[in-house]
């Protein structure tokens, strides 16, 4: 049996979690701010790209079980669960800021039924719950953590076959119903307190961040002895207690994630009193292989990028999504920008003559072929499939040099190197 269910926020996650859970056979109301947003939603318009959540949505408009209004109030008025997935952005001293998740709870306490349950589904520091509680100002209200594990790119798929479902409570029968809204998933179910359910969301991001950026350290010792990366990681990857995954070299990592969860936990870890100087590393580490990645475009544009024209293939912080925030690529354009080169890029969720304010100064191309037109140096920053397919001979005719740096190790070496190209990637 279903049950009523308000989700406050259709972000990322508000959204994701909406779609899945009427998928789910729940009736589910989602909550925004904006008036723009719920109308388009309500006419199926989709705001971000993310694989099969049009569907899911489209699905549950037609069955009448998910559904999209203007303002908190009216729609929490029946809801057993509400679940809070405003965002929890990053303060400038590296802390989530937690004023939108006050203002929702504070919003929404006065609506509330009497035994109705408020989960918190955002990332939020340790002792949020209390924080959700106090903003509440109801004693007769259940406050429950849970946090989301969802990949961008593989959001629906990751909320319906979890690795893990994580309940934070300290009244059982509380986790006991929140539990049952996931039946039917073949996942285990954790339930804890909710400081611990907290710290699992902090301490998973973290170490995935510190899986990346070792293996990118490990990259520069292979470029300063002659090793394979690929092979170095293949080798490690076949070590059940190492694995493969996240074991691959790249650019760096961003997203909406991992900077803003590991700066803030190293934050939550000062304010607790301990130095996280484990982390501080990791977060250098990553800053520093921006730069890497940067001097190798510099170095094979001749040493100097000032009036160089240079050709990027990837714009978003990963493919099969159009999310932009705290993106590598980015971040490296940024440095090639400062050093006086002329960026032409493409990405194919990215449309050519783009306005965005973070996109300022590149020059966003309508195809791969015209972003190589004139460069000389060609870099591959995000890892959509497509580059791999693409017409070399073409490329080769309209660049000025044959020369590319492969940021995601991504494009098969033996064709261009053939054709004559100089390749350089991340850790070979």
């Amino acid at each position: 049996m279903g049950h009523k269910i308000a989700v406050i926020g259709t972000g990322y996650v508000g959204l994701t979690t909406g779609a899945c859970l009427s998928h789910m056979g729940h009736e589910v109301i989602c909550v925004d701010v904006v008036p723009e947003k719920v109308d388009a939603l309500n006419r199926g318009e989709i705001p971000i790209l993310e694989a099969g959540l049009d569907e899911l949505v489209n699905e549950g408009r037609s069955s009448g079980q998910l559904s999209f209004v203007l303002g908190a109030a009216d729609a929490v008025r029946d809801a057993e669960f509400t679940y809070l997935c405003v965002p929890t952005p990053q303060s400038e001293d590296g802390s989530a800021d937690l004023s939108y998740i006050r203002d929702a709870a504070a919003e929404i306490g006065p609506h509330l039924v009497s035994e109705s349950i408020v989960i918190n589904k955002s990332t939020v520091p340790v002792g949020s719950t209390r924080v959700v509680e106090q903003a509440l100002g109801r004693s007769d209200v259940h406050v429950v953590s849970n946090p989301e594990f969802l990949r961008e790119g593989s959001a629906v798929h990751d909320f319906l076959h979890p690795d893990r479902v994580v309940i934070g409570a300290d009244d059982q029968s509380a986790a006991i119903r929140v539990a049952g809204l996931y039946l039917g998933l073949a996942a285990p179910l954790q339930v804890t307190d909710p400081a611990s359910a907290e710290t699992i969301k902090y301490a998973s991001n973290a170490f995935l961040a510190t899986k990346i950026s070792f293996v990118n350290a490990i990259a520069a010792v292979c470029e300063a002895v002659g090793a394979d990366v690929n092979d170095v990681v293949l080798g490690m990857g076949y070590d059940k207690r190492i694995g493969d995954a996240f074991l691959k070299p790249g650019p760096g990592w961003g997203g909406s994630c991992f900077p803003k969860d590991s700066h803030a936990l190293v934050r939550i870890a000062e304010d607790a009193g301990y130095d996280f100087g484990l982390l501080k590393g990791v977060i250098t580490v990553n800053d520093q292989q921006f730069t890497r990645v940067a001097e190798k475009i510099e170095t094979a544009a001749g040493g100097h990028l000032d009036g160089v024209t240079v050709a990027v293939w990837g714009l978003t912080f990963k493919a099969r999504t159009d999310d932009l925030r705290d993106s590598p690529s980015l971040e490296i354009v940024g440095r090639l920008l400062a050093k006086g080169a002329r960026v032409r890029a493409y990405d194919p969720a990215i449309a050519a003559g783009t306005t965005d304010p973070r996109l300022g100064g590149i020059e966003v191309c309508a195809d791969p072929y015209a972003a190589c037109d004139g460069a000389a140096v060609l870099t591959v920053l995000t890892e959509w499939d497509e580059f791999k397919w693409l017409d070399l001979d073409k490329v080769a005719e309209v660049m000025t040099a044959k020369r590319v740096v492969d940021g995601r190790n991504l494009l098969e070496r033996s064709p261009l190197t053939r054709r004559g190209f100089l390749v350089d990637g991340i850790g070979r």
